[in-house]
């Protein structure tokens, strides 16, 4: 399995970047998992590692069309794709009256009638 997830990548890469050059590309399978790293000329880079669990983790850095540098880590495991970065949105603040009212609900809790 992380011989192809590594394969499809690498393709996958190759199709979306046709004229980008691979400066590195290294890859260490083993029985207990497997390191992976590759560098693009475009300033592109991934480096991941995985276990015999499934679990993996790794950074994925690149610059954007506007010249930004883009730095995304990631975890996949049992609890899902958890990336993070300072590019990735974020949820606005709970207004405070629903922070309130969910204090309040906690506070006095119903009590249904059996019949």
């Amino acid at each position: 399995m992380f011989k192809a997830l590594l394969i499809c990548t690498i393709v996958g890469l190759a199709v979306a970047f046709p004229n980008v050059e691979v400066i590195k590309d290294s890859k260490d399978v083993r029985a207990d998992g497997f390191d992976a790293y590759l560098e693009t000329d475009d300033g592109t880079s991934e480096t991941r590692s995985g276990d015999v669990h499934g679990n993996i983790q790794g950074t994925i850095s690149w610059v954007s069309p506007e010249g930004d540098h883009i730095d995304i880590k990631y975890v996949a495991d049992e609890h899902g794709y958890q990336p993070t970065g300072a590019h990735l949105p974020t949820p606005p603040p709970v207004p405070e009256a629903i922070l309130k009212s969910l204090a309040y609900l906690a506070a006095h809790p119903s009590h249904e009638e059996h019949h």
